[in-house]
């Protein structure tokens, strides 16, 4: 796996372990045929030994040809000597210690106790003796001349072979060993990129596991922008850099290397300087060439050299020899960057098997950083679709005031079933919804959308509680089977102070009253939404001005360490020590929300959590004007008198003329067609309101009318002089509304 590329060499890890392989057990059957540098060796011993044979040592240099020769086999396929000044030593090295018991079938025949030294140099035909080796080779073939019988040597003194195989040479254990330091690296590295999750932290995996152990330092490009999935990318590439790591240029004061330092552009005057920030691949470029060929390259390379003044500036400088690594980055569908190695000149260079780990390393990293684009891209969706299902703004009702709050169950899954929602309602009225779909995946989302719309279309009917969640749950019904969801409907009216609550197995509300006392609303409990054939019922309520409504979902109050009621009786805890804080006045909405929030621990986020506080203010008795009128033709003139006298009573005589002449409008409309009697209020807000109803359900038209049309423009006039107007289907009938803005210095009394 980590071996040189083909037709490469690795001098320093292949190489060693190459030669060791041949040793005096021969050679094994994977090894390679010829071996020059064991040749080598053959031939200088062998001509050792014909000088040998002068001074009567035959027999134990050709013991020593063997040994060094690899086998039987070592001299037949020798090469041609090459001179060699040193030659006689290494005969004399290979002649120490060598006088051993010889192997079988070396000159004797198995079962016999042959003497050391028998059978070697015998004559073969020819008159030539035997070599060592066996067969083909013999010890005189470097001079050619015939060879005298020799004395048999001594007797050995050393003890005969021991039988266990021979140990691996120092250059196989080397290699080995780096061998083995290549693999737990690239597993660590590999293993450190793997885990991150987002882009920035698989490229500072890269960068921390590669600096100091693989390189001194390190760039990485990333397209700008990065494709995503099977998207065609269309306009240049350009790749930029997206973060550099290197060790520090001086050592601290005790002599030793200082840790690694953060990102920065500048490399240093040793690592080539600062680098281009940007760089625009050229269709055909050199450095288009190196990319689309995907496989790492050393800087000297002739496609390398051309590559890398386009890809980190013409100025940079760079170190020589194999200290630079150019590595394109390839996702599963196309290139999407580059990294630089680099080691400074005074460090050992790269290796040649070291661009294995360099393309190693780039694959790793590259599959990241698709996974991460993808990966944000779906979280992107799944944010973008929670936040869309849930409202971007509260409205602000008259007499009351909220705030809320969403919290995902993680930050790695920010989609969920929860929601929350304020609805205004007719009459100044105002719905709270919060419910909470089971799971917290995408399917829960968009259930939860569902449901959410169909519960302002339900509102917006203005039908009653109970009845809002009966269809609630025959929507789920519709949607599915195992379509269940919780869901808490409620209807606050600011001039009754009353609050009419519905549950469908959702956790109970919470009211923290103006003295600082907080209480659990008793609340019908219910069956879940989508259970079907179960009947809810309604509660009605005080909501005195100054109290504060808690809605939120089971998230808040459930979780792994706790049940539901102990959460519950922790935050009426918490609302109480809250409301203390502020004294008589009731605490601020938004900072109740986070202190609500700050409950939670480190293990109670089990689920998503939704949360919707509303601060009752009310509309006081004495800012109200409410009258029914029957639908007769002096209706309009007398609803005219009394929005006089209302007028009058509160000092809002410079609106006089505008209220007639709009309340005139809408009044006639309404008993044109109306058969009930017809309600004209009156509110004095921060804004005047005037609301009138009738009991007919066709909504009104805002249009155009022609010249020769006698009728048809009090819409018209309404438009243009109210700040607001609506119209409100109910379930009985309708309610048009307009609001006029308060004159300058007007106080509510």
């Amino acid at each position: 796996m980590y071996g040189a590329p083909e037709g490469a060499g690795s001098p320093g890890f292949a190489g060693p372990a190459v030669a060791a392989s041949v040793g005096p057990a021969g050679r094994g059957d994977d090894e390679p045929v010829a071996d020059h540098g064991a040749a080598g060796r053959a031939e200088t011993a062998q001509e050792a030994a014909s000088r040998g044979r002068e001074h009567g040592a035959a027999a134990a240099v050709s013991r020593a040809v063997q040994a060094t020769a690899g086998g039987p086999h070592g001299g037949e396929v020798a090469g041609r000597p090459e001179p060699d000044q040193h030659t006689g030593r290494y005969a004399a090295r290979a002649a120490v210690g060598s006088a051993e018991t010889p192997e079988p079938g070396e000159g004797q025949r198995p079962g016999e106790n042959a003497r050391p030294g028998e059978g070697l140099g015998r004559p073969r035909e020819g008159g030539q003796p035997a070599s060592a080796g066996g067969r083909g080779g013999d010890a005189g073939r470097s001079t050619g001349a015939p060879v005298p019988p020799q004395a048999p040597p001594p007797e050995p003194t050393a003890p005969a072979r021991s039988a266990h195989p021979p140990q691996p040479g120092d250059g196989e254990v080397a290699a080995r060993q780096a061998s083995g330091d290549r693999l737990r690296f690239i597993g660590a590295a590999t293993r450190r990129i793997a885990r991150g999750i987002d882009l920035d932290e698989i490229v500072l995996g890269l960068c921390r596991a590669t600096v100091p152990t693989f390189a001194d330092a390190i760039l990485v490009y990333l397209r700008d922008p990065l494709p995503v999935g099977d998207e065609r990318p269309t306009g240049p590439v350009v790749l930029r850099l997206r973060r550099t790591d290197r060790i520090p240029e001086e050592p601290d004061t005790n002599g030793t290397r200082l840790p690694v330092l953060p990102a920065q552009p500048d490399l240093g005057p040793a690592m080539g300087g600062s680098a281009a920030e940007l760089a625009e691949v050229r269709p055909g470029g050199p450095l288009a060439e190196v990319l689309r060929g995907v496989r790492p390259l050393f800087g000297e390379a002739q496609a390398a050299r051309t590559a890398l003044p386009e890809l980190l500036g013409p100025d940079t400088r760079l170190p020589s020899g194999h200290r630079v690594v150019l590595a394109p980055l390839r996702g599963r569908r196309r290139v999407i960057g580059a990294a630089v190695f680099l080691r400074r000149p005074d460090r050992p260079a790269f290796e040649p098997d070291d661009l294995l780990v360099a393309a190693q390393l780039a694959t790793h990293t590259a599959l990241g950083v698709d996974k991460a684009v993808l990966y944000g891209r779906e979280a992107y969706i799944a944010d973008a679709l929670q936040r869309t299902m849930l409202p971007d703004s509260l409205p602000q009702p008259t007499g009351v005031r909220l705030a809320s709050r969403y919290l995902p169950a993680a930050e790695t899954a920010r989609v969920g079933g929860d929601w929350y929602d304020a609805i205004p309602l007719p009459g100044s009225r105002v719905a709270l919804v919060v419910g909470d779909v089971m799971g917290h995946s995408m399917t829960s989302a968009a259930i939860m959308g569902q449901l959410r719309t169909t519960a302002q279309t339900l509102a917006g009917l203005d039908l009653p509680p109970q009845e809002v969640l009966h269809h609630l749950d025959e929507q789920a019904q519709r949607l599915g089977s195992d379509r269940m969801a919780t869901c808490l409907y409620a209807v606050y009216d600011p001039v009754a102070h009353r609050i009419i609550i519905a549950n469908a197995g959702h956790p109970p509300p919470v009211m923290l009253h103006r003295g600082g006392r907080a209480e659990v609303l008793r609340v019908p409990p219910g069956a879940p939404i989508g259970v079907g054939g179960v009947d809810f019922e309604a509660v009605e309520l005080d909501a005195p001005a100054g109290a504060t409504l808690v809605l939120y979902t089971d998230g808040l109050v459930e979780s792994r360490i706790r049940d539901v009621w102990t959460g519950i009786e922790q935050l009426r805890e918490r609302l109480t020590e809250t409301a203390r804080l502020t004294g008589p006045n009731p605490p601020p909405l938004e900072p109740l929300c986070d202190e609500v929030l700050d409950m939670l621990g480190p293990g109670d986020r089990d689920d998503d959590i939704a949360l919707l506080a509303a601060r009752f203010d009310g509309i006081a008795p004495s800012d109200v004007a409410y009258w029914y009128l029957d639908p007769k033709a002096q209706t309009a003139g007398q609803a005219r008198r009394l929005a006089r006298r209302a007028l009058a009573r509160w000092g809002l005589d410079e609106l006089t003329d505008q209220v007639e002449l709009l309340v005139s409008e809408v009044v006639t409309n309404a008993v044109r067609y109306a058969e009930r009697p017809v309600t004209l209020r009156l509110l004095r807000t921060d804004v005047l309101r005037c609301e009138v109803g009738d009991d007919v359900p066709q909504l009104p038209r805002l249009r155009q009318a022609r010249p020769s049309d006698e009728g048809g423009r009090g819409l018209y006039l309404v438009n243009r002089m109210a700040r607001r107007w609506g119209a409100t289907r109910l379930s009985m009938g309708k309610v048009v509304w307009f609001e006029l803005s308060m004159p300058a210095g007007a106080a509510r009394g």
